[in-house]
């Protein structure tokens, strides 16, 4: 079996989304402290974090879309473990709409076909060419509605990229997100290191979110596994 980690390394004040709150990591108590307080019996050092429910790598619940949506306690886990293929859309320049034409393209490219109750990865190559510089926050390309649409009706139950939102910056990006709510899918945001798995094939795809009560998304651990 073979694991490829597709997740954001997370650290103090890694990039977040326009807006949104920082990311925080600190030290809470070293080993010599808590060793002190212990009555020098022995030392156990523990960290803190403060991060917003759509930092780094996550996928978003349907409550984010709409007040009548799932939060991320109640999406459904047989989601998070799902076939997946990845597909190449390197060639797509930053801010533009990718289309239904250059899904069907780049799926009929990979040799696989969408499989039904699974994912798409979009590899977009925008983690690789920006990130952690400011026009990661920018200069995505992403789906338009009519390509979410193309993905819904080929039976995903949510697509991933490797951007933090979507679609383009703008207008777009948020009919993409209403979109999704109205076609009953989500997606995931973030993810990263989506090149080695072009022409790898078929996955299993792995991202659980944590159980946060009424969280619009959560952070999760995506992994790709082959051979499972």
């Amino acid at each position: 079996m073979k694991i490829v980690d597709l997740s954001r390394e997370l650290y103090h004040r890694t990039p977040t989304y326009p807006g949104h709150s920082a990311i925080i990591h600190g030290m809470w108590k070293t080993h010599e402290e808590s060793f002190t307080d212990s009555g020098n019996v022995h030392g156990l050092a523990s960290m803190y974090f403060a991060m917003p429910d759509h930092g780094g790598t996550h996928i978003d619940a349907p409550l984010h879309f709409d007040k009548r949506g799932q939060s991320i306690d109640q999406y459904p886990l047989e989601k998070c473990i799902v076939p997946g293929i990845c597909i190449d859309l390197r060639h797509i320049a930053p801010r533009i709409e990718i289309t239904p034409a250059d899904l069907e393209a780049a799926v009929t490219k990979s040799g696989h076909p969408v499989p039904k109750g699974g994912t798409v990865l979009l590899c977009t190559g925008h983690h690789e060419r920006t990130f952690p510089r400011k026009e990661y926050a920018t200069e995505n390309s992403g789906v338009n509605v009519k390509a979410t649409e193309w993905l819904a009706k080929k039976g995903v139950v949510h697509f991933g990229i490797d951007s933090m939102r979507p679609g383009p910056e703008g207008k777009e990006n948020l009919l993409v997100h209403k979109a999704c709510f109205e076609l009953g899918i989500t997606h995931i945001e973030s993810l990263c290191n989506l090149e080695t798995l072009l022409g790898a094939g078929p996955f299993t795809f792995i991202g659980l979110p944590m159980k946060w009560r009424g969280g619009t998304a959560s952070p999760i651990r995506a992994v790709a596994v082959f051979g499972m």
